[in-house]
């Protein structure tokens, strides 16, 4: 995401308006792009919630309990729960690791943390973006609208 042109509206306002529509696109571009990694960081950290959350009530759960395990969002099948205190996760890339329940808790809260500093860090990085792409459209329209008045 570096850019080689100064940052503070001074440098900008140096630039030719085909400098600043570059620089505006490229700073729209990497805005869409943190929007896209913000949205994905959201929708993880929803999704070990949700497990944080299950593993939560499957602690509570004895075993010969019977319960339904869902394969789709909307299909589930029949199940009887042997050992609650004992759990696979996912550590990506279809790895599996068995882990007693604390760890297991564990393991999803600090995921979650993690997940949350960085959201914290690219909400930053994105309002710094999205401050200069604004900058940059309005010394765009101001010399855009002075060339207009010149000729």
């Amino acid at each position: 995401m570096g850019s080689s042109w100064k940052s503070g509206s001074m440098g900008l306002e140096r630039m030719s308006v085909e400098q600043l529509k570059a620089v505006k696109e490229q700073a729209d571009l990497e805005v869409n792009l943190l929007q896209d990694s913000l949205n994905n960081i959201r929708t993880a950290t929803t999704r070990l919630e949700i497990a944080s959350s299950a593993l939560h009530d499957l602690s509570h759960r004895p075993p010969g309990n019977h319960i339904l395990v869902p394969l789709t969002a909307s299909l589930y099948v029949p199940a009887t729960l042997h050992d609650s205190q004992h759990v696979l996760v996912d550590v990506g890339t279809g790895y599996f690791i068995q882990k007693t329940m604390p760890q297991g808790k564990d393991y999803c809260h600090r995921k979650i943390n993690l997940l949350k500093s960085n959201f914290d860090q690219l909400v930053d990085v994105a309002s710094k973006k999205k401050s200069v792409a604004d900058e940059a459209g309005v010394i765009l329209q101001a010399k855009l609208k002075q060339l207009a008045s010149s000729s």
